[in-house]
């Protein structure tokens, strides 16, 4: 992983320091309430419902053991000993004290760690693949050029006040597990007809009010324009995004109102008019920054004694081969998986980890995964160079903390925001929902039987939960003062991304579980051998659902 030089580390010291000044002359009153309102922000810091909120960079994912372990100390130090898991692969904080959150920065630039730009209207956190690196369908690594475009873009002087935040994805896979085309800019690495290596762009995409799915606005650029390239999409959307009217001031809308192929030719001219050789990536900067995640000392196996050994032990465990089936990944190395943690046993909101379990997965990482953990954009952690022999011992290590629900990719692997529980602009809550959508579906061979299946819950339209991608979306409502949900079909972020569409009219907290369960009996009774859901949506369209969710009572 990238670790920090002196001029990182003096960069974000200095960081630290100007924001306890402005933090200080904040309380004393010699700053008011909006001229520390974008101070505050660009060092991650919300005022919510109950307290502050401080979110915490993780740069596309990528967390250290040591920095595990200082998460965990902060948290039992400075909140209420836990943290929780975002959907940018974020760490969320939503119980510091204003005064604590200049010394909480401190202690996490000691770990190279800090709030910078997780907030605000500027370039937030460059997220990608949780299993970028080991992939085997992918073409090349990611994480790279994710470090690139953060270096680019952090403190970025043209970019510190855009019209509104704007995010940044990158796939260098076949299948697309970063949800590229739900963002601002989607970066997928390709190679052209002469095997070059290089980038298919994507931009305008967004969830919140107004969804959209992004557009390709440039088939292939080559490796060494990617950085001045997005300095001009990211320039073309500074000059002339609305400024107006905060809910038409994304991409989306201005892309939407120019035409994508207009857009396109403005960047091109933007671009145009100022790349030059400087602006280029040299081939010692990328090399440079392939050269911080340079391949770990694999041990070479005997694979097929490793197989073996796996499936005696798959045979002799149901529980572990339910947990193995479900919560490991292929790796691109003999002899290894991937493994992802899972955050959501019932009862548990889906992202939260306490202080000790932060500890233990540092455990964990030192044990079995090189000292390395990943936030998923799921909400969930992944280890990622587990020895297979070692499978079934880390499993039982996972069991003792909680970590080994084999329900990763079900229906009960669900994404949610915090909802009305903690944030001020939530109109419902949506950890209830959450829980009870569990409690209900809590028979793990009747979620098999169901097949991946992907459900987010949102507690408002700002879409934290990513609502509009799920393929059963949940989206909390206020009507006339009280909470409903709305109920959407048809989401998916993959590389065949599309946008939920909503069912029909909304329902009561204590309606929506049965009310999922309608749609699973659809699904059950109509679908083909093998399909999954959202095939089956596809295939046979709303109307079946909705009848069966809506019909009078005989």
């Amino acid at each position: 992983m990238y670790r920090y030089d002196e001029t990182d580390h003096t960069l974000i010291r200095e960081r630290v320091a100007q924001f306890r000044d402005q933090t200080k002359r904040y309380l004393s009153g010699a700053l008011n309430e909006e001229q520390f309102l974008p101070l505050r922000l660009q060092n991650g810091l919300y005022i919510q419902r109950l307290a502050p909120m401080l979110r915490i960079a993780v740069p596309y994912g990528l967390l250290s053991s040591a920095q595990l372990r200082r998460l965990a100390e902060i948290t039992r130090k400075y909140d209420k000993g836990y943290a929780h898991f975002t959907t940018r692969q974020n760490v969320q904080l939503n119980w510091p004290q204003l005064e604590d959150v200049p010394d909480i920065l401190a202690d996490l630039a000691e770990v190279e760690m800090h709030a910078v730009q997780t907030s605000g209207n500027c370039i937030r956190n460059t997220t990608t693949d949780q299993f970028a690196g080991v992939a085997q369908d992918e073409l090349v690594d990611p994480r790279p050029y994710c470090e690139l475009i953060r270096q680019w873009s952090t403190f970025h002087p043209e970019f510190a006040f855009l019209p509104r935040k704007f995010k940044i994805a990158v796939c260098g896979a076949s299948n697309d597990r970063a949800a590229i085309r739900a963002h601002d800019i989607g970066v997928q690495i390709v190679k052209n007809a002469q095997g070059e290596l290089g980038f298919q762009i994507f931009a305008g995409g967004g969830l919140g009010r107004t969804p959209v799915i992004g557009v390709v606005i440039r088939e292939f650029l080559a490796e060494q324009d990617l950085l001045s390239y997005l300095d001009a999409i990211v320039r073309v959307y500074n000059q002339l995004g609305r400024r107006d009217n905060k809910y038409k001031a994304r991409i989306k809308i201005l892309i939407k109102a120019m035409g994508a192929e207009a857009f396109a030719e403005r960047v091109e001219e933007a671009w145009q008019q100022s790349k030059n050789n400087a602006d280029k990536l040299t081939d010692d900067a990328i090399a440079w920054a392939k050269g911080f995640f340079s391949q770990c000392n694999y041990r070479s196996f005997d694979n097929t004694h490793t197989e073996a050994l796996l499936q005696k032990q798959a045979g002799e465990s149901k529980a572990f081969a339910r947990w193995l089936a479900r919560n490991s990944f292929p790796h691109r190395v003999a002899g290894y998986r991937a493994v992802t943690l899972s955050t959501k046993p019932t009862g548990v909101p889906p992202g939260d980890v306490t202080d000790h379990q932060l500890e233990a997965i540092a455990e964990l990482a030192d044990r079995y995964s090189f000292g390395e953990a990943r936030v998923t954009h799921e909400q969930n952690i992944v280890l990622a160079d587990v020895e297979q022999e070692k499978l079934f011992e880390f499993w039982q290590d996972a069991r003792k903390h909680g970590f080994a629900t084999p329900n990763i990719g079900t229906l009960t692997d669900m994404i949610c925001c915090p909802g009305g529980d903690y944030c001020s602009l939530a109109n419902a809550k949506s950890i209830p929902v959450a829980e009870a959508i569990q409690r209900k579906f809590d028979d793990l061979d009747y979620l098999y039987d169901l097949g991946d299946l992907d459900l987010n819950i949102s507690g408002c339209m700002n879409a934290c939960g990513h609502h509009h991608l799920g393929h059963i979306g949940i989206l909390g409502v206020d009507k006339r003062g009280e909470e409903f949900y709305q109920l959407q079909l048809g989401g998916s972020g993959s590389e065949q991304a599309s946008l939920a569409k909503v069912l029909g009219p909304s329902f009561s907290r204590e309606e929506v579980p049965g009310v999922v369960a309608k749609l699973l009996d659809v699904f059950v009774e109509r679908r083909l051998p093998d399909e999954l859901f959202i095939d089956t949506y596809h295939r046979i369209g709303a109307q079946p659902f909705k009848e069966r969710v809506y019909a009078k009572p005989s």
